[in-house]
């Protein structure tokens, strides 16, 4: 028998008993073949497991050498390592709660290259079974997901099994935006409070909560009747700053307590960063408004911290996310309307837009939206709007018939009956 090609493949029996196959399969990173070995009780077998070595050389999906990964160290270092350096704070901060509390306890003893779709079906009935919400596991489904998805582009797995396995449903809540005897009585309510502005901004405009609290007086252009989208405010995370001498277990709890993040962040999509026009009525609120901050800031004096919020604190500083929400609920009952979530005066202005007839593309624009999959969501069918499709639908198939080119339909006087085409005789 001739020599064989460099780098084929070789099966042989061993002094130990075994059959032994080894395959080329690349190149290691210091430019020597990367051959692996296999073995097993027949030749047989052997065979299969070079066959199947093989195929995964051909269609580049072998797994890198060295030691292998379980779940939890690959997670681990994925968060970490791959995804914190890349993206948002708040972001990140999902990534870490759903890999530490349901993750790494859940499934993260398996070794990565023999996860299931089983495993994680089995993990989310878990999680809900102990009474986490379908949310939450669905987000830890998106996690395991996408950590996965950058270990087979690394070659550390040749397929995804969280891209394999069924989420958890979602439940279906449809949102009903407020009414516009509602905003009106919330904007009324508003007309009271400081920063009466901040309101009419969310409901007029649809401003996202961290937007809103973001923005600068150098975004706002009330000569021109516009303000631009740039930051959006982020939610602190307090350390202590007493070296533990204050005894409260919460960092945010203590008297000199540190944020370890930055007060805002540019706006996370190119979608977000926009600009929009102003009612000419926003643009007088927004003037009454600076005036009223002025006066705070002689009022406040030396206290006052000269941020550029437009919507600050008494004494200058951005409003925490909590304060603003619990005004919002306080402007609700003093509204005397329904309860709802703070988000819910986004869908509010999105709605008024579909009932004012704007294209899709420009309420993507208006809304900050990164494609029409956001319209469909946040778009809700208001009362309003149905009764406008029912009388078009009305009129269309039990009103007048359309006129044909050139043709003029006139209707008869409503005394005198319709004109047959038949003869009277």
């Amino acid at each position: 028998m001739g020599r064989k090609p460099n780098g084929a493949s070789s099966i042989y029996k061993g002094g130990d008993g075994f059959w032994h196959g080894r395959v080329t399969v690349g190149v290691q990173d210091n430019g020597k073949p990367d051959r692996r070995h296999v073995q097993a009780k027949t030749e047989a077998e052997v065979i299969r497991k070079v066959r199947a070595l093989e195929r995964e050389r051909d269609n580049g999906t072998v797994r890198k050498p060295g030691s292998r990964w379980t779940v939890e160290k690959w997670l681990t270092h994925w968060v970490e390592n791959i995804a914190g350096p890349v993206v948002r704070t708040n972001t990140l901060d999902g990534y870490r709660v759903a890999v530490r509390r349901h993750l790494i306890p859940g499934v993260g003893a398996h070794r990565l290259d023999r996860l299931e779709p089983e495993h994680l079906e089995r993990l989310y009935v878990r999680m809900m079974a102990n009474g986490s919400a379908a949310g939450t596991a669905h987000q830890a489904h998106r996690t395991i997901r996408t950590a996965l998805g950058e270990a087979v582009r690394r070659g550390h797995l040749a397929r995804n099994p969280a891209a394999l396995a069924k989420p958890p449903r979602l439940p279906d809540s449809e949102v009903q935006p407020y009414s516009v005897p509602e905003v009106q009585a919330i904007l009324r309510a508003a007309a009271s409070r400081r920063n009466s502005a901040r309101w009419a901004v969310a409901l007029a405009l649809g401003l996202r909560q961290g937007e809103a609290l973001g923005l600068k007086w150098p975004d706002v252009d009330l000569d021109n009747g516009s303000l631009t989208v740039r930051r959006a405010l982020l939610r602190p995370k307090w350390r202590h700053g007493c070296g533990g001498e204050c005894e409260q277990k919460l960092p945010g709890q203590c008297p000199d307590r540190v944020n370890e993040r930055p007060v805002a962040a540019d706006t996370k999509s190119r979608a977000g960063r926009r600009s929009i026009g102003l009612p000419d009525a926003l643009v007088d609120l927004l003037r009454q408004h600076r005036k009223e901050q002025d006066a705070e800031r002689e009022t406040a004096a030396q206290l006052w911290r000269d941020e550029g919020w437009v919507f600050a604190s008494p004494t200058g500083q951005a409003i925490h996310q909590a304060t603003d929400y619990d005004e919002w609920k306080r402007l609700l009952k003093l509204a005397g309307v329904r309860d709802g979530r703070l988000h819910d005066a986004r869908h509010t202005a999105a709605t008024a837009l579909l009932v004012l007839g704007v294209s899709g593309r420009a309420v993507m624009g208006i809304m900050g939206w990164s494609n029409s999959a956001m319209a469909v969501r946040y778009q809700h069918m208001t009362d309003q709007v149905r009764r406008d499709i029912a009388q078009q639908l009305g009129g269309l198939l039990w009103g007048d018939p359309p006129a044909g080119p050139g043709e003029r339909v006139t209707k008869p006087p409503p005394d005198q009956p319709e004109q047959g085409n038949r003869d009277d005789n």
